[in-house]
């Protein structure tokens, strides 16, 4: 029998605080966290979702090193920007917190001690990578070298960004100290460790015999890791920011930030509920969800509920952790340090007021069961074919259509005939399909079955036609345009947890009240003769200038990426001068340019060489339009012997660079010379 809960705390993944959010970020927690979350409140349900800022680690660290400011530096910047763009775009935290807080310093602090008091930890010495040049251990973002899965050059001690392979900074080739370009050295130093091997069996029972139940993707990676064997897990490591480990000798090192920053659930509920925040984690009736990326499985199934077992003292695991997959963007993986990514601060100044149209998109694009793509095209087509065209479409018909024949009130309405039942009843079985899908994390399907209500009230105009009926029968009119309204009313409520903007204006245009989930597909909601608002677009179409503007932006980035990267090729072997010599590289102006039929990459031109004119073939067609080149001096190789290129004699090679892209560039003079001008 299914377990009843009396009420529920739902927790999100702690952004890094040394970058913004982007819309990888909201697919994967915040924004389905957030739908749930509304979802819960409609039902009059008992629950809080809480959040915050993990501002301990090695990047937050390096990337205040690259500036030049401190660690807090760097997190009070990105905090802000975090927590205020999601509370713009409607992510409704009870509490959005922050692991530099003193209340989380407290916790962490006092989690650790219990677990030393209680001997549950182990100790190890090992030997670690450490820097004698600036006199610290390394972490293993602060070891970089040669990649031995790769070879490219620059990647990290944990991880090469180049190939993805996961990585140990021993294994690195050429391995040297980020901060000081130093070889690396090895040096002992000791550690707590968590040993998870003794929760194995206690975790195999709970997730694997327990939690069936849980998304493909969380239960046979929790299976792998548990079928390959747990191992001790440091819980301590060399650094000086971070949460201070609380054992006297233990100068220098901090909490891993693995373990310091789920404890920030537990302090984030104490700074809201400073005297209740222990129902919410130790009473059996409360029912607690992870909203994660998969990123993050192995620490909220295995590693944190390993830690709440061995502290023992009645906190609750959790009952799901419904993580999603990974959002790419245009058809690459979204990565921060190559600015490969649609920064949410950034899209609320490009797209103000368009809060619902990213929630929408990112939740029919969620990656619930595999990667998912966002493309910029999807984006505006799901704004103009699906909200614009369908939702905003027949909310505006409904409303419209209600202030020409009814004198913009709720009419009264007459004997219902079976088109009007029938509407409700597929109204009532969308509320129920949204309901179900929402229970099961399956949003969106979710979001579908809601937009089934917009298509269902769109039907429903098209068929019965009031405009007609008015001239013959206009009682029938108010039948109609009162079950028009009164779907828009189950409509305000079904996309609350999805678009909470448009429906807060929707349901103000209708004039509700409060809302209530269990209105949704009811014929009873409006009260007949109620005034209703001006009709005003909910949605309205997005330009093609717009995602341009977008797509170009990232094109630059594309550019700035490979140019950044662009390593030169090794220097040819050497020849000796009478050899070069040989070569007569000359000037030449283009007296005509034309394309070569049936060949995509080739260019004919015609060249005065200052003796006579000839002919080269070039296979840079990719690169120039043929009209661009003519009257252009460039230079050729004068003497080579030539060539016949589909049937077109070819005396000469034109001269040009290759681009970091692969784009190529025809080299000239950078001033006016006279035609046959060698190049010495």
């Amino acid at each position: 029998m299914e377990k009843k809960f009396s009420r529920t705390l739902i927790t999100t993944a702690l952004p890094y605080a040394n970058g913004p959010v982007h819309i990888g970020h909201l697919a994967g927690v915040y924004v389905p966290a957030d739908i749930y979350a509304r979802f819960l409140r409609l039902r009059g349900e008992d629950a809080i979702m809480v959040g915050g800022s993990d501002e301990h680690g090695v990047p937050i660290t390096l990337k205040a090193r690259k500036e030049g400011v401190t660690p807090q530096d760097i997190v009070d910047r990105y905090h802000t920007i975090i927590r205020d763009s999601m509370k713009e775009l409607g992510i409704t935290f009870d509490v959005y917190s922050r692991t530099t807080s003193d209340i989380h310093r407290a916790t962490a602090s006092e989690f650790f001690r219990r677990l030393y008091d209680q001997g549950k930890f182990v100790v190890k010495t090992s030997m670690q990578p450490y820097d004698e040049q600036a006199g610290e251990f390394l972490a293993d973002r602060y070891v970089v070298g040669t990649c031995p899965k790769c070879g490219k050059d620059g990647a990290y001690g944990d991880q090469c960004e180049a190939c993805g392979s996961s990585l140990s900074a021993t294994e690195l080739i050429n391995p040297r100290s980020a901060l000081t370009n130093a070889p690396i050295t090895m040096r002992e130093t000791t550690h707590w460790y968590l040993p998870l091997d003794q929760y194995e069996e206690a975790l195999r029972k709970w997730i694997l015999d327990g939690h069936k139940e849980w998304k493909t993707n969380v239960y046979g990676q929790c299976k792998s890791w548990l079928d390959s064997g747990l191992q001790p897990r440091a819980v301590s490591r060399d650094l000086n920011w971070g949460v201070p480990v609380p054992v006297e000798g233990a100068e220098g090192k901090v909490l891993y930030v693995w373990f310091d920053a789920p404890i920030g659930y537990i302090s984030n509920t104490k700074e809201i509920l400073p005297d209740s925040w222990e129902t919410y984690w130790k009473d059996p009736s409360t029912r607690v969800i992870n909203f994660i990326g998969k990123d993050n499985i192995v620490f909220h199934c295995i590693v944190f509920p390993a830690m709440l077992m061995a502290y023992g003292d009645g906190f609750q695991l959790p009952d799901n952790v419904p993580a999603n997959e990974f959002l790419n963007l245009e058809g690459d993986k979204i990565s921060t340090s190559r600015n490969w990514a649609v920064w949410l601060h950034e899209y609320l100044k490009d797209f103000p007021g368009k809060q619902d149209t990213l929630r929408y998109v990112l939740t029919a694009n969620a990656p619930e069961t595999k990667d998912n793509d966002f493309t910029w095209a999807d984006f505006q087509a799901r704004n103009n074919n699906e909200l614009v065209a369908i939702l905003g479409n027949f909310i505006n018909r409904a409303v419209v259509l209600t202030h020409k024949y009814c004198g913009g009130c709720v009419p009264t309405p007459g004997e219902l005939t079976d088109i009007d039942r029938q509407l409700f009843a597929d109204a009532r079985a969308a509320g129920e399909a949204i309901t179900s899908s929402i229970e099961n994390f399956h949003f969106r399907e979710a979001l579908k079955n809601a937009m089934e209500l917009a298509r269902l009230g769109n039907r429903y105009l098209q068929e019965t036609e009031p405009w007609k009926v008015a001239k013959t029968d206009p009682a029938r009119v108010d039948t109609l345009l009162w079950a028009a309204l009164e779907l828009c009313a189950s409509i305000a409520v079904a996309f609350t947890p999805f678009t909470p903007f448009a429906a807060g204006r929707l349901a103000a245009m209708l004039g509700m009240g409060s809302m209530d989930w269990e209105m949704i597909g009811s014929d009873s909601i409006l009260a007949p003769g109620q005034s209703i608002g001006q009709p005003e677009l909910l949605f309205d179409k997005i330009s093609d200038e717009e995602i341009a503007a977008q797509t170009d932006r990232l094109e630059r980035i594309k550019k700035e990426n490979v140019i950044k990267n662009f390593k030169a090729e090794p220097q040819a072997p050497d020849v000796d001068f009478d050899t070069f010599c040989r070569s007569d590289i000359r000037v030449g102006t283009v007296l005509e340019c034309s394309k070569v039929k049936k060949a995509d990459k080739l260019l004919r031109f015609l060249i005065d060489d200052g003796m006579e004119t000839r002919t080269i073939v070039s296979g840079i067609a990719k690169y120039y339009n043929p009209e661009d080149l003519i009257g252009k001096q460039v230079c050729f190789i004068a003497n080579l012997p030539p060539r016949n290129l589909k049937g077109i004699e070819s005396r000469g090679m034109i001269l040009s660079a290759e681009n970091a892209d692969g784009t190529l560039t025809v080299i000239g003079p950078t001033a006016p010379v006279v035609p046959g001008a060698q190049v010495k």
